[in-house]
């Protein structure tokens, strides 16, 4: 009988085109081109199992799958066989084998997403697939104060999806950074532009959580809202007192820990 190997993939990808990670009824997902390429290399694999589930229009910089298959090819020619099959926003950054037991998504220890804002207009249309365009200046320090009330571990119930099927709404938030560039590296140049970047890493999150998190930052911002009313927000636990879902378009997956 020939060995089951349990198989790791890095994989970045730009979700505009895409209706999520995920495998659904209707639509195109991320998951579910890979797995069409990867039953040309290794026909009995199984279907990926991944570290989460981002959303419609959400990017990821490093996410996490893995699949079972008794391919004798090693992982970097794999890799290198999905890349020559994928579409160009699709891309194996690496491979490897892994323990039988690990798990992407349970075994996690902590995940970061990287969200990026224009505060301001005339945007490069080079960057419209990758930032929320706000066309207000952002007040960073109000924003500060608001995200110091989110650290730590809190029930972000106020700060989720109405569809989000966690039984358990608590979450630890170990750190929320918030910094105002004025130029991002693309490709081999600099854009430059009013730019706010956050960055939120914690042990899980709930569905929405991070754009929910970033429109209620946005809102304190433009001064629709005072920085301590966010601690209101987390104890009314309902979702309509928070601000609005930021667009899936600003958000990365940058990173998971094991």
């Amino acid at each position: 009988m020939d060995k089951i190997n349990n198989i790791k993939l890095l994989t970045e990808y730009d979700g505009t085109a895409y209706i999520g990670w995920q495998v659904q009824p209707n639509g195109r997902s991320v998951q579910g081109v890979i797995e069409d390429k990867l039953r040309k290399i290794a026909p009995d694999s199984t279907g990926l199992i991944a570290a989460g589930r981002t959303d419609a229009g959400v990017h990821a910089l490093r996410q996490v799958a893995c699949f079972r298959s008794s391919v004798k090819h090693p992982p970097d020619t794999i890799k290198r066989a999905l890349n020559a099959l994928l579409p160009r926003d699709i891309k194996i950054v690496g491979a490897g084998y892994c323990n039988q037991s690990f798990h992407p998504r349970f075994d996690a220890k902590k995940k970061t997403y990287t969200y990026v804002i224009y505060s301001g207009r005339n945007a490069s249309p080079f960057i419209y697939r990758y930032v929320w365009r706000v066309n207000q200046k952002l007040n960073i320090h109000r924003m500060k104060m608001a995200s110091a009330f989110l650290t730590g571990k809190h029930d972000f119930s106020s700060f989720r999806a109405s569809g989000c099927a966690s039984g358990n709404p608590v979450r630890e938030i170990m750190s929320l950074a918030i910094k105002k560039t004025k130029t991002i590296n693309f490709l081999d140049f600099k854009i430059e532009g009013a730019f706010v970047i956050i960055d939120i890493e914690a042990n899980a999150f709930l569905r929405h959580m991070v754009r929910n998190i970033v429109g209620t930052l946005v809102q304190t911002g433009t001064g629709r809202s005072m920085p301590e009313d966010v601690k209101k927000i987390l104890s009314a636990r309902d979702r309509t007192v928070a601000g609005p879902t930021a667009p899936a378009s600003g958000l990365f997956l940058k990173k998971i820990y094991y």
